[in-house]
């Protein structure tokens, strides 16, 4: 499994873009798509709600079990991922490119976001 090094990660599984224009992509890790199994419901923000760091901001529901989505940052939602809401398996099948579930317009950045290499040690153990 190979995390894409221009990504940031959260400690709850999910990951960030590089902002452009203030505005990043937020999804969640193939490690964490892999532990949840098939996802077959996502329950996402709405555009123009705001998120907090580190607190839940939707919900994805898989054959296994439901777990929450986690914000990595404070900020508005700008957009919503209809692709995802229509095919939730993207999430599994592209969790780092057509699976991606929402932009946000970031506010505030907790520093204690991982790199790929710091991610890819945290999941490992």
């Amino acid at each position: 499994m190979s995390n894409p090094k221009e990504l940031r990660y959260s400690k709850e599984h999910e990951w960030l873009s590089a902002a452009e224009d203030g505005v990043s992509a937020v999804g969640i890790t193939e490690h964490a798509a892999n532990a949840l199994g098939d996802v077959v419901f996502v329950q996402l923000p709405e555009v123009g709600d705001s998120v907090s760091a580190g607190e839940t901001c939707g919900e994805l529901e898989s054959t296994k079990s439901v777990s929450d989505l986690y914000s990595p940052v404070s900020g508005e939602v700008t957009e919503v991922n209809e692709d995802v809401v229509n095919d939730p398996s993207l999430v599994n099948s592209a969790p780092f490119e057509g699976g991606w579930l929402f932009k946000v317009r970031i506010s505030d950045e907790p520093a204690d976001l991982l790199s790929a290499d710091e991610y890819t040690a945290f999941s490992a153990g």
